[in-house]
């Protein structure tokens, strides 16, 4: 039982099918709220499926625009509303800097920045007053302690995660001015051993960074003064808080949760 009650709430997730966003989207169905799996692929369907009655898959490409108006309207009709959106879909290609391949560099723009940016476009102007699920609501935005150290081997992912505090303290205070009663906030996971933090750590020692993937997860450790890798439960409680009422005088914030890597 999470300590955060979330009961009545309707949450997004962007890209829910698996990894952290999957996490997200089981941490706030423990908490009460009614989730849309949003994602590209399929298996969103079998997540929102497991989580019970009341949920939802939408198929979304986070980097067209289109596809994210048909989401939200999805989203609003299925859940009766919309409350609270997490802006968690993206993408990490491994390079060094002098091999950088201009595509794999556009990917991770489109998807990480971009795909934020459509988030926050079609999220805030679906709760504003007027809105299809007027009433106000929350939007997180997850960014990455690559946003705030220098690791080598992930130069463009760290840049677009930097993007994202940006844009985070700029939306939150263009819903506060214009009075659209959105808060709008982003979390710093640090690194955590999953499938995308495992690939990394292969990717970044294949590089010649490190000379292997064990050295890679050391290194990143040896960074942080917790002593220790995230657990999703780490980063999911920092991600219900933000969505809670407990947190209802946090705004425009970035929320680091990567044991003081990024200190």
């Amino acid at each position: 039982m999470s300590i955060y009650d979330l009961t009545g709430r309707r949450a997004l997730v962007t890209g829910g099918a698996q990894g952290l966003g999957e996490s997200y989207a089981r941490a706030l169905s423990a908490s009460g709220a009614k989730v849309a799996i949003a994602d590209l692929q399929e298996r969103g369907a079998e997540v929102a499926a497991d989580l019970g009655a009341g949920h939802h898959f939408a198929k979304l490409d986070v980097t067209d625009d289109a596809s994210w108006q048909t989401a939200i309207e999805s989203t609003v009709g299925a859940l009766g509303g919309l409350d609270i959106i997490v802006n968690n879909a993206g993408v990490e290609i491994t390079s060094l800097i002098t091999d950088i391949d201009p595509t794999d560099a556009r990917t991770m723009l489109d998807v990480n920045v971009l795909g934020t940016v459509l988030g926050l476009k079609h999220g805030l102007r679906a709760m504003r007053p007027g809105g299809p699920a007027e009433g106000g609501g929350t939007i997180i935005n997850v960014a990455s302690v690559a946003a705030t150290i220098a690791f080598p081997g992930i130069s463009v992912y760290s840049a677009t995660k930097s993007a994202i505090d940006r844009l985070t303290r700029v939306a939150a205070m263009e819903s506060g001015k214009l009075g659209y009663g959105v808060r709008v906030n982003c979390i710093f996971p640090g690194l955590v051993p999953n499938q995308m933090g495992a690939g990394l750590a292969n990717d970044v020692s294949e590089l010649g960074l490190f000379e292997n993937p064990e050295a890679a997860v050391a290194a990143v450790i040896d960074l942080t003064p917790s002593g220790r890798l995230a657990e999703e439960k780490d980063i999911t409680d920092a991600l219900l808080f933000l969505a809670s009422d407990q947190s209802r005088f946090v705004n425009g914030a970035a929320l680091q949760v990567d044991g003081g890597m990024g200190m």
